[in-house]
């Protein structure tokens, strides 16, 4: 299991995507603009860009795809544990099966979802998440 630092509560939640889609990425957009006190810092669709800019805005959520125009998000997701572990991480996948769902456990995601099935879950999970923070 990995372990997470606390962080210092900053006025509002703020997420970063990353997906390669664009109908998908803006329906996370609209999804997140909803919910009081979330805001989307940016967003990226390949793994190289991903990192560097999610360590330069330093949110408190990442919301991951899995495959990516550039590398994949595991490739994301082993970066971010190792540098900023303090970032929570949830993925998006459509490759909803166990060895997916397992690998991305171990690898430090805080949550796994199946766009095609969940895809709904992950607006009630950064509401949940953004009303304990405010």
């Amino acid at each position: 299991m990995v372990r997470r630092a606390h962080r210092p509560h900053t006025g509002g939640m703020k997420v970063f995507l990353v997906e390669d889609s664009v109908p998908v990425r803006e329906r996370l957009e609209a999804m997140l603009a909803a919910i009081p006190g979330v805001s989307v810092l940016g967003s990226a669709a390949g793994a190289t860009q991903a990192i560097g800019a999610i360590l330069a805005a330093k949110p408190e959520v990442v919301l991951l795809d899995l495959s990516l125009a550039e590398g994949s998000g595991f490739d994301v997701l082993r970066e971010l544990n190792a540098r900023a572990p303090e970032i929570d991480v949830y993925m998006l996948s459509n490759f909803s099966t166990y060895p997916y769902r397992s690998l991305a456990e171990t690898l430090g995601a805080r949550g796994y979802f199946d766009k095609s099935k969940e895809f709904e879950r992950v607006r009630d999970v950064i509401a949940t998440r953004a009303a304990i923070h405010a």
